[in-house]
């Protein structure tokens, strides 16, 4: 039996231990802002629709958890050339809005669609709003041609998505969120789940109770250690 979240209490959800290795906690017809939250606090993020009536939005909490450790990011020869150049102007939470747009018009070739739509979009930008959700993006002539977002809390930082229209673009964005990430203090980035790309930048797959015992650990309050706002 699936959990239907009740709209009149966004901070619950149901417990995680019995949850089996595809992680599907609970579904929901709304997200909201203060659940999404919770849920990233929880170690739950939402993912997508369900492709059929009531299109209820789907919860997860996946075994094994995909990770990075900003001191483990790797840097290949080709990417250090890329980032030495300067090709890409990176700017932070100059265009949020924008940024998860782009994200969702990329073919992915997993996936049939986008999971980030419009509902999605607006949440996440009125916790941009908030200074909870940011976004690093990669510009070549004024043109944003790549970027990632996510949310930021305690010693995570909580990534969502990517994208890239020119090559190389989102893999300096990731560089220099881990960059960002080692001198600020935030310890770990979650990816979610495993992808080849986030492989080869350093990412790696743990237990779903190891990332939640780190989890506990790393934010112990909401306010990210980086003071977003005095970034440029």
């Amino acid at each position: 039996m699936i959990t239907l979240l009740d709209e009149h209490d966004p901070s619950w959800f149901p417990n995680l231990e019995e949850l089996d290795d595809q992680g599907l906690v609970a579904v929901s017809e709304k997200l909201g802002p203060e659940r999404i939250v919770v849920a990233y606090c929880l170690g739950i993020f939402p993912w997508m629709k369900m492709d059929y009536s009531p299109n209820f939005w789907c919860w997860f909490s996946p075994n094994p958890r995909m990770v990075l450790d900003p001191h483990q990011f790797k840097v290949s020869k080709s990417l250090r050339r890329v980032i030495r150049s300067e090709k890409f102007e990176i700017k932070i939470n100059s265009d949020f809005p924008g940024t998860m747009r782009a994200c969702a018009s990329i073919t992915r070739s997993n996936q049939d669609r986008s999971w980030i739509e419009d509902e999605m979009i607006r949440d996440y930008t009125i916790l941009h709003e908030m200074g909870i959700a940011h976004s690093i993006e990669a510009y070549e002539d004024e043109k944003l041609v790549g970027g990632l977002y996510g949310l930021a809390m305690g010693k995570m930082f909580f990534g969502e998505s990517m994208f890239h229209r020119v090559s190389n673009a989102s893999k300096v964005c990731v560089a220099h969120l881990s960059s960002l990430s080692q001198k600020g203090g935030i310890s770990l980035i979650d990816c979610q789940a495993h992808t080849r790309h986030l492989e080869s930048l350093g990412a790696v797959e743990i237990p779903r109770t190891q990332y939640l015992e780190r989890l506990k650990s790393l934010v112990d309050r909401r306010a990210s250690v980086i003071d977003w706002q005095s970034i440029h």
